[in-house]
């Protein structure tokens, strides 16, 4: 079963920041400054132990219609370039975005199969985020 299981998550990188602590050395009595924001862009991907599947660039607001375009658009496809198969079980968190009326419809119209996931339980792909946002 585990073969069978797909992830999906979305993070905001920070774009020339911070991601990840960095260390500077500074004279004494320098100021540090920050001139402005260097923006961000947000991801979604998905992924299984058979690698990873489609990585959608978000461009506007993340929102339950927006997650389930990203869904229509790339899941099932990501499924079948993995070679998972039709009866795959899809793994998400507890989202507002992910449990909202019309993303669950959509889920039952699509017959997928769902790993029920405890609130506020650590995401496995969070990690493989951590890789990507660090490098």
């Amino acid at each position: 079963m585990r073969n069978k299981i797909l992830w999906s998550d979305e993070t905001k990188i920070e774009l020339f920041g911070l991601n990840a602590k960095r260390h500077v050395w500074r004279k004494p009595g320098t100021i540090p400054m920050v001139k402005h924001g260097c923006g961000s862009i947000m991801r979604w991907r998905c992924n299984s132990a058979a690698g990873t599947g489609r990585l959608v660039r978000i461009q506007e607001k993340m929102n339950g219609a927006k997650y389930r375009e990203i869904l229509d658009e790339n899941l099932l496809e990501s499924a079948q370039d993995l070679r998972l198969g039709r009866r795959f079980t899809f793994q998400q968190d507890y989202s507002p975005k992910h449990t909202a009326k019309t993303t669950q419809e959509w889920i039952r119209d699509k017959s997928l199969n769902v790993l029920e996931w405890p609130s506020q339980s650590p995401d496995l792909i969070e990690h493989l985020w951590r890789d990507q946002k660090i490098t």
